[in-house]
């Protein structure tokens, strides 16, 4: 199943973020649990970004997240959204839950004007290019960033 997050889950979903950090992933430098709670609750209660969650049909584990932002109003390309944490439980990759995540992202998107959703993912990411490449994106770039 897929929802938008609450605020009492928040230091909850703190946890999942591990997911993203595991091999070949990294944690950022500058990671800082207390933070990320902040961050998330700013999300939530945004009107210009979502915080999605997957959760076990029953309802209880969440084994998914995704974070969706209205974030650019391109000259070129119109309203972006961007997705910048997508990530599911190990032990469930595989089973759909990162299409549903990406699909309602989407569907969140588009509801909100958006004409068209980009994400970026570290070259060491094969397995995670691997579903993107499925999932048919309507192009691809090379992002480049640098730690200010």
């Amino acid at each position: 199943m897929i929802r938008a997050a609450g605020f009492g889950e928040v230091d909850a979903l703190v946890s999942a973020y591990e997911w993203l950090f595991a091999p070949p992933g990294a944690q950022p430098p500058r990671w800082n649990a207390d933070h990320a709670v902040g961050r998330l609750r700013e999300a939530i209660a945004s009107g210009a970004s979502e915080v999605l969650v997957a959760t076990t049909d029953d309802g209880g584990a969440v084994v998914g997240i995704c974070t969706v932002y209205l974030d650019l109003d391109s000259v070129r390309f119109g309203q972006r959204a961007w997705v910048e944490d997508l990530a599911v439980d190990p032990e469930r990759r595989s089973a759909g839950i990162g299409k549903q995540l990406l699909d309602a992202a989407k569907d969140w998107a588009r509801s909100r004007g958006a004409t068209h959703l980009e994400l970026d993912s570290a070259e060491t990411r094969e397995a995670a290019h691997r579903f993107y490449e499925r999932e048919q994106p309507s192009w691809r770039s090379i992002c480049f960033g640098w730690e200010l």
